[in-house]
């Protein structure tokens, strides 16, 4: 058994991780549900304009780019450009050296987790210290993030209690209101030491050179506004036009993400502390990152996968993600948006194996809020693992000798009319002793989690459907 079988086969063992999983999504999904009913009258329409801005940034992000660059830069903004996450990391290090500092907080920022920037530091003797409630739960655990949006919502509030009670020596508490009493204390104390702190972005707007933050726990405006140097962290995928543009795509982020109708906290920044202003760093850095997104803009089948604006939706309605966890994706980004983007960022050779988990169902792709075909990327991701000399992709898959040859076999039955009649014949026909065999040593790795099909009756029935339609 592979290494990510074996992940998976524990993930869905473990019961409490599946209960608190099943019983978030579904809350999530109940939120989205009711606000879009009771908030909107015409999301669809919102989901186009979303789309649509999303999708003009991207075609014309060279331009917007330099816009921004230029922008930015006119209001106090100190900007870099980091080809891959090694030049991210260095960036943060050497500011952090140059600048005496050896504690960076961290308000949530995915394109960090990207980057393994907590990794890199901590082997350099620096501390990166989270302050989102979720990211410090999974720092306290050494663990990755589960979710995008909500990164330790496999963990439920007896569990954090425990955690608490085993890390920070408190008391063991399972109240909500308690836990959080716990958290903001500890955080409190470390703020009142914050020299630097570091953000993601959501949204960087062209036009006015300025940076889009939300959040709902204010660990972000904290992290941007308390700190002498401010570092933002953004994937160049996050630049959009004018703020009119960011405002809409904003509009479905939250209800998309949590099922609220507008985040507790909206941070727009448009440079550091100006003469006269009492709040504010003196200092602000973007990073903005490319690290693989240049190649997936070229691609002409998978480009759209850069208008995700993270909200996590596709994960929320996923059959497959809340039986298995997001940990079994085993990349920063799971869910359906992670099978489609950590393949193209991350290398197919390395992610090709998580586009299997996904029953081409469709609600990721019917919930997007902006339209992104999931469903049809992931097969289009499948095509090119089981094809890799017909791929466009700059990494591939390696396709072992039987598998080659299983799939060659395959290729000429299916393209025959005869020989597909002639297999599925045989294969009828067989169907009986393969049941009272009950062992297929091909398929023996399938066969263990799945029942055999009766392909006699499955066959009779497709043909009698067939037969309806054609009287019809």
């Amino acid at each position: 058994m592979s290494e990510h079988s074996e992940i998976i086969v524990k993930k869905i063992a473990d019961k409490q991780m599946r209960q608190n999983l099943d019983s978030a999504m579904h809350t999530l999904q109940k939120n989205r549900k009711n606000l879009i009913a009771s908030n909107f009258t015409n999301w669809q329409t919102l989901r186009e304009q979303g789309k649509n801005a999303k999708q003009k940034a991207l075609n014309n992000l060279s331009s917007l780019t330099s816009e921004f660059i230029k922008n930015a830069e006119n209001n106090g903004f100190i900007l870099h450009f980091a080809k891959d996450a090694k030049e991210a990391c260095e960036c943060v290090y050497n500011l952090m050296k140059e600048k005496g500092i050896d504690t960076i907080l961290k308000g949530k920022s995915m394109a960090s987790e990207e980057i393994h920037l907590n990794h890199y530091l901590k082997e350099r003797g620096l501390n990166p210290l989270e302050t989102d409630l979720g990211e410090v739960i999974i720092q306290l655990l050494d663990e990755p993030p589960v979710h995008i949006v909500v990164p330790a919502i496999h963990k439920n509030r007896y569990e954090v209690g425990e955690i608490f009670a085993s890390k920070w020596g408190v008391k063991k508490e399972s109240e909500p209101e308690k836990l959080n009493a716990i958290a903001r204390t500890k955080m409190r104390d470390e703020f009142k030491k914050l020299k630097m702190g570091l953000s993601g972005v959501n949204f960087a707007i062209a036009k006015e050179g300025a940076i889009w933050l939300i959040e709902n726990e204010g660990n972000g405006r904290m992290s941007t506004t308390m700190p002498d140097i401010h570092i933002a962290i953004c994937g160049i995928e996050k630049i959009v036009q004018t703020i009119e543009d960011a405002a809409t795509v904003d509009t479905l982020l939250s209800p998309s993400a949590t099922g609220q109708f507008i985040s507790n906290y909206n941070n727009i920044i448009a440079g550091p502390r100006k003469q006269g202003e009492l709040d504010g760093p003196k200092e602000c850095h973007i990073i903005l990152l490319d690290n693989g997104r240049s190649d997936m803009l070229a691609h002409d089948e998978f480009s759209e996968a850069l208008r995700c604006i993270r909200c996590g939706a596709c994960m929320n309605f996923c059959p497959v993600y809340d039986k298995v966890g997001g940990h079994s994706y085993r990349a920063v980004y799971p869910g359906p948006i992670g099978e489609v983007i950590s393949p193209q960022l991350f290398g197919m050779d390395k992610y090709s194996d998580i586009t299997e988990l996904c029953s081409l169902c469709g609600r990721c792709s019917e919930v997007c809020p902006v339209e992104i075909p999931l469903a049809d990327l992931i097969r289009k991701l499948r095509r090119d693992k089981n094809n890799p000399q017909t791929s466009k992709l700059k990494t591939k898959t390696k396709r072992k000798l039987m598998q080659s040859l299983v799939f060659l076999g395959y290729s000429k039955v299916a393209t025959s009319p005869s020989k597909w009649r002639g297999m599925l014949s045989i294969a009828s026909k067989a169907d009986k002793m393969i049941h009272k065999i009950k062992f297929l040593p091909i398929l023996k790795s399938w066969q263990k989690y799945k029942e055999l099909p009766n392909l006699k009756n499955d066959l009779n029935s497709q043909i009698s459907k067939f037969k309806g339609v054609i009287y019809e």
